[in-house]
């Protein structure tokens, strides 16, 4: 089924990273005019291919690791936009680092790049959606709720993600903003394979549907939470991995 979203604006965050990348593409295919943000990555080559495929787009460079780089691109976007629609708070960090020996800045580096820009973005798209309604996702990760070693501030950061759209759907609902997450499994990327044999190896194995996912998985899912399909979802967590949380651990 295609998911019409013409006249819609949406802005993903981290849209230059691979992620970001399938989701603004896929909100582009569907008709919406994409404002693709991007900090230290360059999305130019993204709109670019989105223009030339006949879509509406443009890149705004933020720094979300402050309160006010967020509300700036939210500003911006709506300025160029006209108004705003959606908004998917994918921009974020993934180093490993154990947690014995971690220090308060590590930690801190994480969980403020990863839950203040998406506390920050929201608050500030909210506020243009109170008359109209709107949505927003964030990009969680199935980490939220299935921890992996070295990675114990972005598992806490995607659990925190996870409970702030609960808490957003929960006070923005009078607004007609629905707010849920998506939390992806393992997504492919170029060169993954050969980087991490093992791991990859291992998520064949435990995946019911034997392959890792796609930057395209989830801008699916994205999509579908931003459609009126989703008119009566939020506060929902969309797990978008294959089927590996049905897998045992025991």
């Amino acid at each position: 089924m295609e998911i019409s979203l013409t006249g819609r604006v949406v802005v993903v965050t981290g849209a230059s990273g691979g992620i970001g990348r399938g989701i603004a593409l896929r909100f582009a295919e569907a008709g919406a005019a994409v404002v693709a943000h991007h900090h230290n990555g360059d999305a130019a080559g993204l709109v670019g291919e989105i223009t030339a495929r006949g879509g509406r787009a443009t890149a705004i460079r933020a720094d979300l690791a402050g309160e006010s780089g967020c509300h700036d691109l939210i500003e911006a976007a709506v300025a160029w936009g006209g108004r705003l629609d959606a908004l998917v708070n994918n921009a974020g960090v993934q180093p490993v680092e154990e947690l014995d020996g971690m220090t308060a800045a590590q930690w801190r580096a994480v969980v403020d790049t990863n839950v203040l820009s998406a506390f920050a973005c929201t608050q500030a798209a909210v506020a243009h959606m109170r008359e109209s309604g709107g949505s927003v996702t964030h990009i969680a990760s199935i980490e939220g709720s299935h921890p992996a070693p070295g990675h114990a501030h972005y598992n806490a950061s995607k659990a925190a993600l996870i409970m702030h759209a609960r808490s957003a759907a929960l006070e923005y609902g009078r607004f007609g903003v629905r707010v849920n997450t998506v939390s992806p499994g393992l997504i492919d990327r170029p060169g993954l394979a050969g980087d991490w044999p093992e791991g990859v190896a291992r998520w064949h194995r435990a995946a019911p549907l034997e392959r890792l996912g796609t930057p395209e998985d989830i801008g699916n899912a994205c999509v579908f939470l931003a459609s009126p399909l989703a008119a009566w979802i939020s506060g929902h967590d969309l797990v978008v991995d294959g089927g590996v949380s049905a897998r045992p651990t025991w």
